[in-house]
Protein backbone atom coordinates (compact mmCIF):
# COMPACT_ATOMS: atom_id res chain seq x y z
CA UNK A 1 0.00 0.00 0.00
CA UNK A 2 1.27 3.47 -1.22
CA UNK A 3 0.78 7.06 -0.61
CA UNK A 4 -0.88 7.08 -3.53
CA UNK A 5 -3.02 3.54 -3.49
CA UNK A 6 -4.55 5.34 0.23
CA UNK A 7 -5.06 8.63 -1.41
CA UNK A 8 -7.16 6.60 -4.09
CA UNK A 9 -9.02 4.45 -1.56
CA UNK A 10 -10.07 7.80 0.26
CA UNK A 11 -11.18 9.50 -3.21
CA UNK A 12 -13.55 6.15 -4.27
CA UNK A 13 -14.91 7.11 -0.65
CA UNK A 14 -17.42 10.20 -0.69
CA UNK A 15 -18.44 9.66 2.64
CA UNK A 16 -16.42 9.32 5.66
CA UNK A 17 -17.56 9.21 9.35
CA UNK A 18 -15.51 11.84 11.24
CA UNK A 19 -15.30 11.46 15.30
CA UNK A 20 -14.47 14.31 17.63
CA UNK A 21 -14.58 15.02 21.23
CA UNK A 22 -16.79 17.11 23.05
CA UNK A 23 -16.10 19.55 25.95
CA UNK A 24 -17.15 16.79 28.94
CA UNK A 25 -15.48 14.55 27.19
CA UNK A 26 -17.90 12.64 25.18
CA UNK A 27 -17.30 11.27 21.90
CA UNK A 28 -19.03 12.46 18.97
CA UNK A 29 -19.57 11.01 15.47
CA UNK A 30 -21.16 12.41 12.01
CA UNK A 31 -21.46 10.96 8.78
CA UNK A 32 -20.18 13.96 6.46
CA UNK A 33 -18.78 14.60 2.37
CA UNK A 34 -14.90 14.22 2.27
CA UNK A 35 -12.66 14.93 -0.15
CA UNK A 36 -8.78 14.02 0.25
CA UNK A 37 -5.95 15.92 -0.96
CA UNK A 38 -3.09 14.24 -2.62
CA UNK A 39 -1.19 14.72 0.97
CA UNK A 40 -4.45 12.89 2.50
CA UNK A 41 -6.03 15.74 4.35
CA UNK A 42 -9.75 15.07 4.65
CA UNK A 43 -12.06 18.20 3.72
CA UNK A 44 -15.57 18.69 4.76
CA UNK A 45 -18.29 21.04 4.93
CA UNK A 46 -19.78 21.68 8.02
CA UNK A 47 -22.50 24.82 9.72
CA UNK A 48 -20.47 26.72 12.61
CA UNK A 49 -23.47 25.35 14.68
CA UNK A 50 -22.42 21.94 14.60
CA UNK A 51 -21.10 19.69 17.40
CA UNK A 52 -18.49 18.81 15.14
CA UNK A 53 -17.29 22.39 14.48
CA UNK A 54 -17.83 23.06 18.12
CA UNK A 55 -15.81 20.16 19.16
CA UNK A 56 -13.00 20.31 16.25
CA UNK A 57 -12.33 24.24 17.32
CA UNK A 58 -12.13 23.31 21.06
CA UNK A 59 -10.44 20.37 20.61
CA UNK A 60 -8.70 19.68 17.20
CA UNK A 61 -8.31 16.18 17.36
CA UNK A 62 -10.34 13.78 15.56
CA UNK A 63 -10.69 10.88 13.69
CA UNK A 64 -12.11 9.65 10.21
CA UNK A 65 -13.05 6.05 9.09
CA UNK A 66 -13.97 5.34 5.44
CA UNK A 67 -14.83 1.69 4.26
CA UNK A 68 -16.17 -0.38 1.55
CA UNK A 69 -17.07 -4.28 2.22
CA UNK A 70 -13.86 -4.80 4.93
CA UNK A 71 -11.40 -2.51 3.55
CA UNK A 72 -10.93 -0.02 5.91
CA UNK A 73 -9.00 3.05 6.38
CA UNK A 74 -8.93 4.88 9.65
CA UNK A 75 -7.23 8.39 10.18
CA UNK A 76 -6.04 10.26 12.88
CA UNK A 77 -5.04 14.14 12.63
CA UNK A 78 -5.65 17.57 13.45
CA UNK A 79 -8.53 19.65 12.20
CA UNK A 80 -7.88 23.37 11.17
CA UNK A 81 -10.70 25.62 9.70
CA UNK A 82 -8.15 27.35 6.70
CA UNK A 83 -8.65 31.13 5.82
CA UNK A 84 -8.12 32.88 2.90
CA UNK A 85 -5.91 32.04 0.50
CA UNK A 86 -5.58 28.53 2.10
CA UNK A 87 -9.02 28.19 2.84
CA UNK A 88 -9.78 28.74 -1.50
CA UNK A 89 -7.47 25.90 -2.10
CA UNK A 90 -9.25 23.33 -0.29
CA UNK A 91 -12.41 24.20 -1.32
CA UNK A 92 -11.30 23.59 -4.81
CA UNK A 93 -10.56 20.36 -3.48
CA UNK A 94 -13.58 19.59 -1.86
CA UNK A 95 -15.53 21.24 -4.78
CA UNK A 96 -13.90 18.74 -7.29
CA UNK A 97 -15.91 15.60 -5.67
CA UNK A 98 -18.94 17.85 -4.65
CA UNK A 99 -19.65 20.26 -7.40
CA UNK A 100 -22.90 21.19 -5.25
CA UNK A 101 -21.09 22.71 -2.47
CA UNK A 102 -20.34 25.64 -4.65
CA UNK A 103 -24.26 26.46 -4.10
CA UNK A 104 -23.75 26.45 0.00
CA UNK A 105 -21.58 28.81 0.24
CA UNK A 106 -23.98 31.34 0.52
CA UNK A 107 -25.59 29.35 3.92
CA UNK A 108 -25.04 31.50 6.93
CA UNK A 109 -22.20 29.72 9.26
CA UNK A 110 -21.09 27.09 6.14
CA UNK A 111 -17.09 26.57 6.75
CA UNK A 112 -14.69 24.00 5.75
CA UNK A 113 -12.59 22.07 7.98
CA UNK A 114 -9.35 19.89 6.85
CA UNK A 115 -8.15 16.99 8.84
CA UNK A 116 -4.17 16.71 8.33
CA UNK A 117 -3.15 13.22 8.99
CA UNK A 118 -1.20 11.96 11.72
CA UNK A 119 -1.72 8.35 11.42
CA UNK A 120 -3.62 5.84 9.21
CA UNK A 121 -4.36 2.35 9.06
CA UNK A 122 -5.25 0.50 6.18
CA UNK A 123 -7.28 -3.12 6.81
CA UNK A 124 -8.12 -5.25 4.17
CA UNK A 125 -9.46 -8.68 5.25
CA UNK A 126 -11.13 -9.62 2.18
CA UNK A 127 -7.89 -10.49 1.47
CA UNK A 128 -6.25 -13.95 2.13
CA UNK A 129 -4.37 -13.08 4.89
CA UNK A 130 -5.71 -9.96 5.60
CA UNK A 131 -3.56 -6.95 4.65
CA UNK A 132 -2.74 -4.69 7.38
CA UNK A 133 -0.43 -1.33 7.16
CA UNK A 134 -0.29 1.80 9.49
CA UNK A 135 1.51 4.99 8.31
CA UNK A 136 2.35 7.86 10.92
CA UNK A 137 3.17 11.09 9.48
Amino acid sequence: MTKTNLVEFFRQHRYGVISSVSAVGAPQSAVVGTAVSGDLEIVFDTLRSSRKYTNLIANPAASVTVWTGEATAQLDGIACEPEGAERDRYREIYFEIWPDGRDRLNWSGLTHIVIRPKWIRYSDFDQRPPLIEEFTF
